[in-house]
């Protein structure tokens, strides 16, 4: 397909030019070029497609970079990027050194907000319009939103503070009935309903527009006018926003750029705060993605992937809780609209009674979890760990302090790729770790975690299990760990003259390494798999007699699990340590976009680097050999 139009965009300000056949026909021309970067690079392709005409309704009335657009989660933010001169590197989406998947301030001045998360964007959209208020300054400030985002009780603090305002600002609703599945939860049937009457809508605007034509003569009259305002305020399905302080407009067909355009220019005419609900259909223009949006929400590259073949970490936890809970009627199943994400898809067909997906509230999730546990139920909790951190405060309040017995599958630890900084899981160590009470396991392959799933449920408190997006290696069934004793730490490999600790996907990087520097230097390798608490006599036993002291790690150094360890030998020793320990991971920054490989070759964390990093360590100079496959 032909991308003339699309080749002449320069700037937003190039949209402003354009008549409604011919934005019609660049919005063709966008959902082309989406469609081939995606299936080329990967990226989140629903979304995107759904909210192309809306993008271009927003760009042909306000003025960005002065406007500010806010986009909510900013996975649909692909339009917004190719109009805003950036389609000479859009091939370079989500790659190392290109193009961000989410809306990047260092970027583009077009980009109000860093945004990766969701709702966030009325809260920061509700700052931007106090600051301009108290600054004297003229522009509107928009935040899109849509119904899946709406869900996470953030979105309601800022819809609630600043409707009291009566600021000027605009919030759409971009209502497609989607957040990676199916919405759940009133919310989502309420939205429904207002969907299903949207004809009242436009019935009540009308009969209100006669009623603002007849001149009223005296109090009588105005006292009448007013009460039938009052009525037809109730008559409108969005009666909800309303009494939030929002003028509600909608709903309006989000595919529509005309009525979108006139929906827009009236809000901004309204003044005050505004609701505006579109409604979208997510994957449009693409049959596939259009037939099943939760398959085509992220999508793949389709150029060589450097990922073993095999089921996922995922894929094992998935199947290993569905045959625990075949034994155990108590076990329940939570997860934060990530149901097929974190592998529970199958729990939910075998146990509908017993699967909650409670939207996106990571929050409720936890504390959900809580009084379930105090109930007698065994509820797992299934959140990536990036979005764990939304729900911190309730892990250290509602659950730790407690004691409560609930289990935390922490999918997508340490880098998770493409996605870029905003979903890196290399904090959760650093975060977990401080709590009291809490134990924190990780498995090498998927063999372990079944293990350690069967174990941690029989634990009497919270018990996190932490494990990448990668490969799960071996799944072949193991000996069961024994529930009254914790998890030992394992020697993967002996060795004379060092020790190397790992957990998780990294033993195997650095069980390659120290096998490439042998016979010249020979170093031990410990699976810890209990990273906390530390097995202060095994750690003890695993340093005894040796020179050279190495922690490997898919997480920031800053209080992760090197500090884990340096905190235990010192405890161990007493006072100073009698050798250095060399700690690799990942420094005190954020980790960018791009390929999990790329991204371990970056920061030092292939099985070649890090045997150079042993090899320096112990200061020889040695001639390294590893695999190809490092």
């Amino acid at each position: 397909m032909s991308e003339e139009l699309l080749a002449r965009i320069k700037s937003p300000e190039d949209i402003k030019k354009l008549d409604l056949p011919s934005l019609e026909l660049l919005a063709s021309e966008i959902r082309h070029r989406i469609v081939s970067t995606v299936e080329e690079n990967g990226g989140h392709l629903g979304a995107n497609l759904g909210v192309v005409e809306l993008t271009l309704a927003l760009h042909s009335v306000l003025s960005t970079p002065r406007d500010k657009i806010i986009w909510d989660v900013g996975h649909q933010c692909y339009t917004h990027k190719l109009i805003t001169g950036r389609q000479d590197r859009f091939h370079t989406l989500r790659q190392w050194g290109g193009l961000s998947g989410f809306p990047l301030p260092a970027e583009s001045e077009h980009d109000h907000f860093g945004v990766g998360h969701s709702s966030t964007s009325v809260s920061a959209a509700a700052g931007m319009v106090i600051a301009r208020d108290l600054q004297g300054e003229d522009f509107n400030v928009v935040a899109v939103i849509g119904d899946g985002a709406l869900t996470g009780g953030m979105a309601f603090e800022g819809l609630n503070h600043i409707g009291s305002l009566g600021k000027d600002i605009i919030v759409i609703l971009n209502d497609n009935e989607m957040s990676i599945t199916n919405n759940v939860g009133a919310l989502s049937d309420y939205l429904g309903r207002i969907r299903s009457h949207s004809f009242l809508y436009q019935a009540r605007e009308g009969l209100a527009a006669i009623l603002r034509g007849i001149p009223l003569v005296g109090p009588p009259l105005a006292k009448l006018a007013h009460k039938v305002k009052i009525t037809l305020k109730h008559m409108l399905p969005g009666q909800f926003f309303e009494e939030l302080g929002f003028a509600y407009l909608g709903p309006f067909d989000g595919h529509n750029i005309a009525e979108l355009q006139r929906a827009i220019r009236a809000g901004i005419q309204r003044r005050g705060p505004v609701l505006i609900h579109v409604y979208t259909q997510k994957g449009r223009g693409h049959a596939l993605a259009e037939e099943s949006p939760h398959r085509y929400h992220g999508v793949g590259p389709s150029r060589g992937s450097a990922e073993k073949n095999g089921p996922s970490f995922s894929q094992v936890f998935g199947e290993s809780l569905v045959k625990l809970a075949e034994r155990n009627s108590r076990i329940v199943a939570i997860t934060a609209a990530m149901r097929d994400g974190t592998g529970l898809g199958p729990f939910a067909k075998a146990f509908p009674e017993r699967f909650f997906d409670v939207g996106i509230a990571e929050q409720h999730a936890v504390t959900l979890a809580a009084g379930m546990a105090k109930e007698g139920l065994r509820p797992v909790v299934a959140i990536y760990s990036t979005f764990l951190q939304r729900g911190y405060d309730q892990l250290i309040h509602d659950v730790a302090l407690q004691g409560l017995p609930v289990v935390f599958a922490v999918d997508r630890a340490g880098v998770v790729g493409d996605d870029g900084a905003t979903h890196q899981g290399i904090f959760d160590m650093a975060f977990l770790r401080p709590i009291p009470g809490l134990t924190i396991l990780a498995p090498r392959d998927g063999s372990e975690l079944a293990a350690m799933l069967a174990w941690a449920l029989q634990q009497p408190g919270p018990v996190a299990i932490r494990y990448s997006r990668a490969c799960a290696g071996s799944i072949a069934p193991r000996a069961a760990f024994q529930p009254a004793q914790p998890i030992p730490p394992e020697e993967v490999k002996s060795g004379r003259d060092g020790v190397v600790f790992a957990f998780g996907p990294m033993v195997d990087v650095a069980l390659e390494a120290a096998r490439s520097l042998e016979p010249e230097l020979s170093f031990s390798v410990i699976n810890v798999r209990t990273l906390k608490p530390l097995d202060a006599a095994s750690i003890q036993g695993a340093v005894r007699g040796k020179k050279y002291v190495a922690t490997v790690e898919d997480h920031v150094l800053a209080g992760g699990f090197g500090s884990s360890i340096l905190e235990m030998l010192q405890e161990v020793v007493g006072g100073e340590p009698r050798f250095k320990v060399e700690r690799i991971g990942y420094p005190d920054c954020f980790i960018p976009h791009g390929s999990i490989a790329r991204i371990h070759e970056e920061y030092g964390l292939t099985a070649r680097q890090v045997a150079e990093t042993l090899r320096k360590a112990a200061g020889h100079r040695l001639q390294v050999v590893v695999s190809r496959d490092s």
